[in-house]
């Protein structure tokens, strides 16, 4: 089955759209994906793929996420969160466990975006959740978006008190894809509720980086732009 999955990808791939993938995802020396290497395949097509292989047992998926081609790690992914939605509570357990052994593995923003909210964050919703906060001190940069990519869930289900506590604690965070993650989270618990990213931007906005701020207002009124990008 893993194989045929592998093929399936391929036959499904292309050089040229290879390329520009290794571009946009900045693969290059000391860039952040650096080393990541791409067959060239896009995303509507890796779901439906990956659908097709829902019953791929744990030991397979750990070859797709061990494997150099970013394809095969966020195809297996994929696979997981798909798992995840039709999974026992004890299945689900299983699943988000496995995830978090392999954050090695989630190694650039669009595997943690697409697969981070419905997985650790589905699954911490109504627990503890002491491992975000482990997370957000991480020194590797794909860890600490997970913490705030988790939220995304509770966020969803109109509980931002996490979103705000991390969001936070990542203030000081000098990475871009950071600034930029906890900006687009904190925009969202605007979008459910004003009041409360107000209430976080009047205490923060003046040390907030820049590229954080502009995110997270981006929803709000001229006026209230103005006032907050006035620093």
């Amino acid at each position: 089955m893993l194989t045929k999955l592998k093929k399936d990808l391929v036959k499904a791939s292309s050089k040229e759209k290879a390329i520009v993938l290794q571009r946009f995802f900045k693969t290059g020396p000391g860039q952040y994906g650096e080393g990541d290497v791409f067959l060239g395949v896009v995303v509507p097509d890796q779901r439906k793929i990956a659908q097709q292989y829902v019953s791929l047992s744990f030991n397979n998926i750990q070859e797709l996420l061990n494997s150099k081609f970013h394809e095969h790690r966020l195809t297996g992914l994929l696979i997981l969160t798909y798992q995840y939605e039709k999974a026992t509570e004890k299945e689900q357990k299983q699943i988000y466990e496995f995830y978090l052994k392999n954050t090695k593995a989630i190694n650039n923003w669009d595997l943690v975006d697409v697969t981070t909210p419905k997985i650790v964050g589905a699954y911490l919703i109504d627990k503890d959740k002491s491992i975000l906060y482990k997370l957000v001190k991480s020194k590797d940069l794909w860890e600490r978006r997970i913490s705030i990519l988790a939220t995304h869930w509770f966020i969803r289900n109109n509980q931002f008190n996490d979103t705000i506590k991390i969001s936070e604690l990542l203030l000081t965070d000098s990475h871009d894809l950071i600034q930029k993650a906890v900006g687009w989270m904190l925009r969202e618990v605007g979008k459910r509720d004003e009041n409360t990213l107000i209430k976080f931007l009047n205490t923060h906005y003046k040390i907030m980086p820049r590229t954080m701020l502009r995110y997270s207002i981006e929803r709000l009124n001229k006026k209230q732009k103005a006032f907050f990008m006035k620093k």
